[in-house]
């Protein structure tokens, strides 16, 4: 992964799913982790809601760390959908688009078994390379997480952690960067 190359994508984080799922606030955590190292690195942030009507919008721990009106140092790009597949969603190919040189595409959210893994074997049909936050995806149940990390990465997608995404995109030791950001971990 390559923080000049990469998009985070936040894939249904939603208030009125989150509490249904194994370990949300783990999700949330990891998610907001995510989303303060792509701020702090320039890595573009898009955010999924499905059927906020319903599900409600994405949780206030996220969204707070989302672009605000006037801030253009942060990333959030919030696109609503009713497809469980992003792709289809208004706007979204546009979102993921926006920013040319950015292939790579690193996904978290939930539920992993439908809306993660009908994005993610969408994002890799059209060619992007993808990779899955094992920590900072969910489902209602484990073994749907299981078996729909299974099979995206049967499809290509590489399976990693929110560490390693850190890790990555930082590549050295020793910036502002690494010093703020590996804080975090501690």
């Amino acid at each position: 992964m390559d923080a000049t190359r990469s998009s985070l994508l936040i894939i249904d984080v939603q208030e009125k799913l989150y509490p249904a799922c194994e370990a949300p606030d783990q999700i949330i955590s990891n998610c907001c982790f995510l989303v303060t190292c792509a701020n702090r690195l320039g890595v573009p942030v898009i955010v999924t809601e499905q059927y906020p009507k319903g599900l409600g919008h994405t949780a206030k721990a996220i969204s707070d760390l989302l672009e605000k009106p006037g801030d253009t140092s942060k990333g959030g790009n919030v696109v609503s959908k009713v497809s469980f597949s992003a792709i289809p969603a208004d706007g979204f190919v546009e979102k993921i688009e926006e920013s040319p040189g950015r292939d790579q595409v690193v996904v978290t959210g939930m539920e992993t078994h439908v809306c993660v893994l009908q994005t993610v074997m969408d994002l890799i049909e059209r060619g992007r390379e993808v990779y899955v936050v094992a920590d900072a995806v969910t489902s209602r149940s484990g073994h749907d997480k299981i078996f729909g990390l299974e099979r995206m990465r049967d499809a290509g997608a590489k399976i990693v952690t929110r560490e390693s995404v850190m890790f990555e995109w930082l590549r050295v030791a020793g910036t502002p960067e690494f010093k703020e950001l590996s804080a975090l971990i501690k």
